[in-house]
């Protein structure tokens, strides 16, 4: 997908934030065979990195925009690749994502897969948003559903593959894992009105429909932008973000 470095960053503050809570569940000890999937532009990762003294830390994204960025916060220690995080091959003592995984489907599988990557007493920590039921998110089905933006995506429509809190937890406890913990928190930002809440989509969730809408993307956000306003009118807008924590240890053999 052509993701926008700039764009994303609008609201890096507000990004940001879950990622103090993601490393609150990481054990951080020294000399760890790391990878970090969807790392972006790689100042996550640094901080990770920066955590962990003597590891190797990779970050890991399919984003050569986003790549080009991390390439300036490199260190001995630190290196960035791309590459596609449902497929990570290699064997990884901890493996963390920040906002990333939600981009690949199918959960009942990659959680399983990237569970097998870990080596014995390796620990998987991540936090995807689960925010797929606001009306920002309704609201960008419907349009994507209506004419003429139902002909120019050609039915294309992107349903969230992030479960229930308990069928994570299930999925580890079948995986034989450890220390299973999984919760959802709710993140209260503020925004200044609905077209910010426009914006703030238009760096994650709408990023595959603009890839599809080619130069009918403004035309769409236009549409999108009168629902938003419709939807909420106040200013400024309360914009409840639901996310999901997960983290889990494969036992020591």
């Amino acid at each position: 997908m052509p993701w926008n470095p700039e764009q994303y960053h609008k609201f890096q503050a507000e990004r940001s934030a879950p990622f103090d809570d993601l490393l609150k569940l990481v054990d951080l000890r020294p000399r760890l065979n790391v990878v970090d999937l969807g790392c972006g532009t790689g100042e996550l990762t640094r901080r990770l990195a920066d955590l962990l003294p003597q590891s190797e830390v990779c970050g890991l994204d399919s984003s050569p925009a986003m790549l080009a960025q991390a390439d300036s916060v490199k260190r001995a220690g630190l290196t960035f690749e791309l590459g596609d995080q449902a497929t990570l091959s290699g064997t990884w003592d901890l493996i963390v994502s920040n906002a990333a995984l939600q981009w690949t489907a199918n959960h009942q599988a990659l959680i399983p897969h990237l569970y097998g990557r870990l080596a014995p007493g390796g620990q998987i920590a991540a936090q995807v948003p689960s925010n797929y039921t606001h009306i920002s998110h309704r609201l960008i089905l419907q349009t994507a559903q209506e004419q003429p933006f139902k002909s120019i995506l050609e039915d294309y429509i992107r349903s969230s593959p992030v479960l229930p809190i308990d069928q994570y937890a299930q999925i580890f406890f079948d995986l034989g894992a450890e220390d299973i913990i999984v919760f959802e928190k709710v993140y209260p930002h503020v925004l200044e009105n609905a077209d910010a809440v426009v914006e703030w989509v238009s760096g994650t969730a709408l990023v595959p429909y603009f890839e599809r809408l080619g130069a009918h993307r403004d035309s769409f956000v236009d549409a999108l932008r009168v629902k938003m306003r419709a939807a909420m009118p106040r200013r400024p807008v309360f914009y409840p973000f639901r996310r999901t924590f997960f983290s889990a240890r494969k036992p020591r053999q």
